[in-house]
């Protein structure tokens, strides 16, 4: 786990992941405070820890100015562009571009939250930078061990599985039918790939999954890779195995995620 992370902290300070999140909920109150910080992925006080600084744009596209006001705006900037963040003047925040650039933001539209699910523990952890903020208990598929390959079916339940790599939160859906639910961009461009070189896919459904992510938007969902991968509501809290591939959190701990996660949020699967 800790050669895990460590290579993922080294993603993180390259992609620019990551704001605050809330205590251990009801369900995950159920263990004690050392239990939970067992099952916690390994940190380092290194170089390698991310750095607290970085932020992304989360929510939506957001403009960057000049100043501190609407006035003299520079440019616009998608969802998930990375910044870095030199410090904040009441509802403002300056940024400098990874390109050199620098300009305010607004600080609504800046965060540094990222998710960390770790299959083996069953456990969802919330960051805020380096800063660890919170455990979660999770129930997942019947088959936790393996990355997802392709769509599930009640025949082939092998594949109701979670799949394993770096995605985003694309969608915050407060109608879903297991409570609330954010969406992933499942399935991505290294899924995308393995699914056309296996004959998955087609080249028009590869070509959509890429374009997909190229403009940070939801891919497709109804390719034979399957999709509609959430971190959704009406989980046990007790670390259970029955959804088909998605993970589930006890409705108290996904109402104190939902708080912290936006559109743009990273999530890393392992």
């Amino acid at each position: 786990m800790m050669q895990r992370l460590s290579c993922f902290i080294q993603v993180l300070m390259l992609a620019v992941l990551c704001s605050s999140m809330a205590v251990l909920s009801v369900a995950a109150q159920t263990q004690t405070e050392s239990d939970l910080d067992a099952d916690m992925p390994a940190r380092n006080t290194s170089s390698e820890v991310a750095d607290a600084n970085l932020h992304y744009v989360s929510g939506g596209s957001t403009m960057l100015y000049r100043g501190p006001s609407e006035q003299a705006p520079l440019q616009r900037m998608p969802v998930r562009t990375p910044v870095h963040h030199l410090g904040c003047e009441g509802e403002w925040c300056e940024v400098r571009l990874e390109e050199g650039e620098s300009g305010y933001v607004a600080a609504d539209d800046l965060s540094n939250v990222w998710i960390h699910i770790d299959k083996d523990a069953r456990r969802l952890h919330v960051y805020a930078g380096p800063e660890h903020l919170a455990t979660y208990n999770a129930d997942f598929g019947p088959n936790v061990f393996l990355d997802k390959e392709r769509r599930g079916t009640l025949q082939e339940q092998d594949h109701w599985r979670t799949p394993e790599g770096m995605f985003h939160v694309v969608r915050l859906n407060a109608e879903s039918q297991y409570y609330k639910a954010l969406v992933l961009d499942y399935p991505g461009p290294d899924d995308a790939e393995r699914g056309l070189k296996e004959g998955i896919i087609s080249d028009e459904e590869y070509e959509a999954i890429i374009e997909a992510h190229d403009e940070r938007r939801m891919p497709p969902m109804s390719t034979d890779l399957g999709g509609w991968i959430e971190i959704h509501g009406d989980g046990t809290g007790a670390a259970t195995t029955w959804t088909r591939g998605c993970v589930a959190l006890h409705n108290t701990d996904l109402d104190a995620v939902w708080e912290y996660a936006s559109v743009g949020t990273p999530v890393l699967i392992q």
